[in-house]
């Protein structure tokens, strides 16, 4: 007798009856369902969760070098932080206060004296807001010649406080004079209290208006 004959007359209720193949068969295929049903309920799940904390572990261990690598260079990023803070600071101390504004629209005016410059205009114009700082336009027009004003402007340049010069126009004048307009820009270090800065009125006996 076959295989499919054993297999037509099998008895699912006498198991025990079962020809010795199909025992053998029946027991092959039962385990088979065993380990699948094993892979799909348990291990498929657990090989999710490895793979989880795999990616996990990965991350934790970039996060760690990237510590161990901030720790090994944290001497060298304060000395870095201490720079910045010292280089701030120099800058900072070039910005006149509220209190120190005046005092440098005299010595922008004072310099142009100096070099015999004649003033036909010096006027500090209304102050624009940035972010730690405020911005003074002075528009200015002076009267000199052409030594006279780039000594002027070198002077300025020099001085403690951080001043600019923009829009400048240089137009003959009678002689070898010249007649200089710009727009000069000043900084204002903005206080807690953000108060504008007190302007300096030139006074008559420096010649400017």
């Amino acid at each position: 007798m076959s295989f499919l004959d054993d297999l037509k007359n099998v008895d699912i209720n006498n198991i025990g009856g079962w020809p010795l193949p199909l025992k053998i068969a029946g027991i092959g295929i039962i385990c088979l369902l065993l380990l699948g049903g094993g892979w799909y309920f348990i291990i498929e799940g657990e090989l999710d969760q490895y793979d989880v904390a795999k990616k996990k572990e990965e991350g934790l261990r970039e996060l760690f070098l990237g510590k161990k690598e901030q720790a090994i260079n944290l001497p060298a990023y304060r000395q870095q932080m201490e720079e910045i803070h010292q280089t701030f600071g120099s800058l900072l101390r070039q910005l006149p206060n509220s209190t120190e504004v005046p005092e440098l629209l005299v010595d922008i005016t004072q310099a142009g004296l100096g070099r015999g410059l004649e003033f036909v205009l010096f006027k500090p114009e209304r102050e624009t807001a940035k972010q730690f700082y405020a911005e003074l336009p002075i528009s200015i027009q002076v009267t000199g010649n052409y030594h006279e004003l780039a000594l002027f402007i070198s002077d300025v340049s020099a001085l403690p406080r951080i001043v600019t010069f923009g829009n400048i126009t240089i137009t003959p004048a009678s002689g070898n004079r010249l007649n200089m307009s710009a727009q000069a820009y000043t900084y204002r270090y903005i206080d807690d209290q953000g108060s504008p800065a007190p302007v300096a009125k030139p006074s008559r006996k420096t010649g400017a208006l």
